[in-house]
């Protein structure tokens, strides 16, 4: 990845992570990785998991979102499985994969951050 590109989605996790750590999720992993790929972020809400795909534009027409089609979707589920398998996690741990959306201004401010639970179906 460019240097460009990665400071760009550097920017956008630290900020989804921050969003996070206001409203009370911890942060257990970040950029956690295996043979099939990254999950961007894995946190924690109540007993919740929670893996976050981190999705980061800047404005344009279209939103960072749209960029979790199928595909990209199917291998976050296979990312999560793969996670909680080489982990240890309990299988009776409730989980979700969510995507939080971050959209830059061209002087580099953030203008959106969402966060889209249930984003991807996988639980």
């Amino acid at each position: 990845m460019p240097s460009a590109r990665r400071a760009l989605g550097r920017f956008g996790e630290d900020a989804a992570a921050k969003h996070l750590a206001t409203r009370g999720y911890t942060l257990i992993a970040r950029n956690w990785r295996c043979p099939i790929g990254e999950i961007d972020l894995v946190a924690r809400q109540g007993d919740q998991l929670v893996f976050v795909e981190v999705k980061t534009r800047r404005r344009g027409p279209w939103q960072p979102e749209e960029s979790v089609g199928p595909v990209k979707a199917r291998r976050l589920a296979a990312l999560a499985y793969t996670y909680l398998e080489q982990t240890g996690v309990s299988a009776e741990t409730p989980w979700r994969i969510d995507v939080i959306a971050v959209e830059i201004n061209p002087a580099g401010q953030i203008t959106r951050l969402e966060q889209i639970e249930y984003a991807v179906a996988g639980d």
